[in-house]
């Protein structure tokens, strides 16, 4: 594969988030959705998708720990240790989330975040400069799929963009390990 080849299809998805359009990707884990995290309607397009009822349950993917930093404020120091030592897909659910689409952020204030070991997410996170919304393709309360062979017809039809998979590069094709950290430094393991 061309490195031409992956940078336009990076490119063609960043036209399309900066617009508020909403890309059907491959992550360092599973298919997912995604959204330029900063359009509050982008994000309800995807909520409205999935058929979701439960707002403000999706994490975002976020280039490097400095992206990170600039989006959620009140993170303990070893949160970023963790996440520098994690050698599987790791999400943080971090305090202090802000700058981001409101409907993004629950009550509590905090965000999941990923930064995804993935040639095709990093391109597109750096295009785009901002965090990008990653959510399972799947329609709420049904499997997620693994694959984009396995992504119900609904949720193809409903995207702007479906990138190429031949970007998929070699996921997990499972979800990543998740990992709550309070404001004090308390952890909490939420899915192994």
């Amino acid at each position: 594969m061309k490195e031409t080849e992956i940078q336009r299809e990076a490119d063609a998805c960043v036209r399309i988030l900066r617009e508020g359009g909403i890309i059907l990707y491959p992550t360092d884990t599973v298919w997912g959705l995604g959204c330029d995290a900063t359009s509050a309607e982008a994000v309800e397009r995807i909520y409205r998708l999935k058929r979701s009822q439960n707002k403000k349950s999706m994490l975002v993917l976020c280039s490097s720990a400095d992206m990170v930093v600039r989006y959620v404020n009140k993170a303990p120091g070893i949160a970023f240790e963790v996440m520098s030592l994690a050698t599987s897909p790791l999400t943080l659910i971090l305090p202090g989330a802000g700058g981001l689409a409101e409907n993004l952020i629950p009550e509590e204030g905090t965000l999941g975040v990923r930064v995804p070991d993935h040639e095709f997410c990093q391109r597109m996170l750096r295009g785009l400069g901002r965090p990008i919304v990653s959510t399972s393709a799947n329609i709420t309360g049904e499997a997620t799929p693994v694959g984009l062979q396995d992504v119900a017809r609904e949720i193809v039809e409903g995207v702007d963009r479906v990138v190429d998979p031949r970007f998929e590069g070699k996921p997990t094709r499972k979800a990543s390990s998740i990992v709550a950290f309070g404001e004090g430094g308390e952890v909490k393991v939420i899915r192994d």
